[in-house]
């Protein structure tokens, strides 16, 4: 159908895809978009680079580090504290501000709908109030679906998988870039307004881990701008941590969590920690949710109360009337093992689709108009439902923000409105706290069968948004349905409170989609302010856990999957023993002697067949039968800064002194080295020789041969490391481990299966 050199040029993979420029794509290729392109979970992509957490120790790090003394080493210590407080007041107002603006713009819409809604219930006509609801709704969305796919593809979806990745050590391009934060913000924004089953909170997370990201090295690459401040943390294993602490400020900052913020990064995020970071980023996560709390009381007038700490408040549940009893422990659990089941059949449908959109949906424009679909067929839905329902309940004491009379008699509104005419967020707040009879059982299954299979089709979408909220409102709905259908069983008990049913309901659905256990408790816990609920809550979460791994992987794990991204998880594949290093490693190796032509190293550089990052050292002897024993390991960015700065000697003089490089050199071109393309080396250049000594890593960590997987991924995995060579029992280099080496090795069905490699 098409030849593999063309196929490799199509970078529009998924919605996560990274390709700089897709306009440019596309008019380099007119004919050769295939209409399809394949793709399956059982492939690992080349595409993602491998970050660096292992620092480099060769001499210029170990004299700087000579050179630092104990006050110095204090202040690096005030700083790091410093940027974890900046981290929290920058992500808590990003949160600020798409709260505000999301409340604005959608209570515009809604008041416009209602009055045209009202004023042609009269008169007849109705058809052209869904018209301007579809609209209104696909225009909005429209123009934020643009903006992710054709500006920033990376902003798509709710960005937990990526960061989840970025924290595992795999380069996705782009993710923490300014330009995603912009993007991901509006993104946000607009596809809440145009009433899509998104929510805001799952973004958050996205965006404080770049605003983290974008802090802790002081200065912007995107604007060009450095501040010349904290150039100590211009190096991935800082900026890892720095991020972890981000993440945490979102999840703070979207449920007023700190405690549950801390442990979402330690339970999702997070696949390094150690102890001081966990007080660090409890300190950014409740900075975060203080500076969102005082901001938001103060816009809603009220500047001393400090009653908002989140994004989302599920309102105050009261202990004497939402107590539970201990025999409504088992109706828990089977709460649990429903949201379980769904959860699992959401994830299954989901999966279907994203390998649906992935294969034929690959273009912006198409992308764009699915988005625009949804959105139309969102509010039409919502349309025909309130229209349909005859389901009235007086106006008199309730709290609805828009109340829709339709057909009902004056001083009613219609029920099913107040579930579908209205941000995501406040219904899920009106299903746990509306009093018992405020929704007609029949209102509540058609929502939660609808709102089920739009919440679906909406996750992977090319727009920015959560999946959390949406999760909380099906659970919420079916909840509060299992509650009534309770209470009218034991003939209207007290115990049977809907309220508490929806909690748990929600609780259940969420925690069957995303698999998370012990942060999404304390969310629960610190967002409803009520600790009672603890221990029902956590065997709900437990059994929606247990239930649904047993059919298929959570959300985010899929979605990493999906996108073939080399991810590593804690531990290597049970089974996997009988494999050796040197089953595993890639060989040949390119290496490099220690004082070697400048011609060479530009040639392995330029070489596009084999695109590595390390490269081993070896004794560089003129006798040829001599052995290539290892002396070090250098890396392709610490080359390029070489041949930047054209730090070599002629043959002749070989004991001159070459130019110093100070460690400062290599700090400011990171994180964007330049490509070797751009760097020219002239002829009389390529003859002259260059002495990697002092540059290269003299202990880089190795592994004999004969070692197994599981020790090799053990390793691999908790030092963070990029390259690892194996050596013979001569200590001559025979490999080398990288991450893809590692990541190919899975836990089919079957048993162990080897993923096969991809270029896209």
């Amino acid at each position: 159908q098409f030849t593999p050199s063309s196929f490799l040029r199509i970078g529009q993979l998924s919605n996560v895809d990274l390709n700089e420029d897709i306009r440019e794509l596309e008019t380099e290729l007119p004919r050769q978009y295939p209409s399809e392109i394949p793709h399956n979970e059982k492939l690992l992509s080349l595409k993602y680079e491998s970050l660096d957490y292992d620092n480099s120790e060769n001499q210029l790090f170990l004299e700087e580090e000579r050179r630092i003394n104990h006050t110095a080493f204090r202040t690096v210590e005030i700083k790091r504290w410093v940027i974890c407080a900046m981290i929290g007041i920058l992500t808590g107002l990003v949160a600020c501000f798409i709260d505000i603006v999301v409340e604005n713009l959608a209570g515009l819409k809604y008041r416009v709908v209602k009055g045209n809604i009202d004023k042609f219930t009269e008169k007849g006509g109705l058809s052209f109030s869904l018209l301007l609801w579809a609209t209104l709704n696909a225009s909005v969305v429209m123009v934020g679906s643009v903006i992710v796919a054709f500006i920033e593809p990376v902003a798509a979806g709710s960005g937990i998988p990526q960061i989840k990745c970025y924290l595992n050590g795999v380069k996705i391009p782009h993710v923490v870039r300014l330009k995603t934060l912009v993007i991901k913000v509006c993104g946000v924004i607009l596809s809440v307004v145009g009433g899509l089953a998104v929510g805001k909170e799952g973004p958050m997370i996205h965006s404080g881990a770049v605003i983290a990201a974008g802090i802790s090295q002081g200065r912007s690459t995107s604007l060009k701008r450095d501040f010349k401040i904290f150039e100590y943390f211009r190096r991935d294993t800082e900026k890892r941590d720095f991020v972890s602490a981000g993440a945490a400020a979102g999840v703070s900052a979207a449920f007023g969590a700190p405690v549950g913020g801390v442990l979402f990064s330690l339970e999702e995020g997070a696949s390094f920690w150690n102890q001081f970071l966990t007080w660090r980023i409890f300190f950014a996560s409740m900075i975060s949710t203080f500076t969102l709390n005082s901001v938001l009381s103060v816009y809603h007038g009220n500047a001393w109360d400090l009653s908002s700490p989140g994004l989302i408040n599920f309102g105050r549940f009261d202990n004497e009337k939402m107590g539970y009893t201990i025999q409504e422990i088992p109706i828990f659990i089977f709460m649990g093992v429903v949201g379980g089941i769904l959860g699992a059949l959401f994830n299954a449908l989901n999966y279907w689709l994203t390998m649906f959109r992935i294969r034929y949906i690959h273009r912006p424009c198409l992308q764009v108009v699915e988005a625009m679909l949804v959105a139309a067929v969102t509010a039409t839905v919502g349309f025909v439902m309130i229209y349909c329902s005859r389901d009235c309940q007086p106006i008199q004491g309730s709290t609805v923000a828009y109340p829709l009379q339709l057909f009902c008699a004056d001083g009613e509104y219609n029920s099913m409105a107040t579930a579908f005419f209205n941000t995501p967020e406040k219904s899920v707040v009106n299903l746990f706290h509306d009093p018992p009879g405020s929704y007609n059982p029949m209102t509540l299954g058609m929502f939660t069968l609808m709102y089920f299979f739009l919440a679906c089709w909406t996750y992977g979408l090319t727009v920015s948004a959560g999946v959390f909220i949406p999760s909380l409102l099906i659970g919420a709905a079916w909840g509060r349905l299992f509650g009534i259908s309770l209470s009218y069983l034991t003939k209207g008990s007290i115990w049977a409170d809907p309220g508490k049913y929806a909690l748990m309901g929600a609780a259940a659905q969420l925690g069957g989609i995303v698999r998370m256990t012990l942060s999404l408790t304390v969310i629960m816990m610190e967002a409803t302010g009520n600790v009672t609920y603890g221990f029902p809550i956590m065997l709900v979460l437990m059994t929606a856990k247990i239930v649904g791994d047993y059919f298929v992987e959570g959300l985010y794990d899929m979605h990493i999957q999906l996108q073939s991204v080399p991810f590593l998880h804690w531990e290597a594949p049970v089974t996997s023993h009988s494999l050796t290093a040197r089953e595993v490693m890639s060989a040949p190796v390119t290496c490099l002697r220690r004082i070697e032509r400048v011609g060479t190293v530009v040639d392995i550089l330029s070489d596009t067949s084999s695109n590595h990052n390390g490269f081993p050292v070896v004794e560089s002897n003129p006798d040829t039968t001599q052995v290539a024993r290892l002396r070090g390991l250098i890396l392709r960015s610490q080359l390029i800064v070489l041949l930047k700065h054209k730090v070599f000697v002629e043959r002749a003089n070989l004991s001159l002194v070459q130019r110093r490089l100070k460690l400062k050199d290599f700090r400011d071109a990171y994180p964007r080295f330049p490509p070797i393309q751009s760097i020219h080396v002239s002829q009389d250049e390529r003859e002259c020789m260059i002495d990697l000594s002092e540059f290269m890593n003299p202990s880089p960590y190795t592994v004999p041969q004969e070692a197994s997987l599981p020790r090799v991924f053990k390793l691999f995995r908790a030092l963070g490391l990029r390259h690892l060579v194996v050596v013979d029992n001569r200590n001559e280099v025979v490999g080398m481990v990288t991450r893809k080496d590692l990541a190919r090795y899975r836990l089919g069905k079957e048993g162990l299966e080897e993923l096969s490699l991809a270029q896209t």
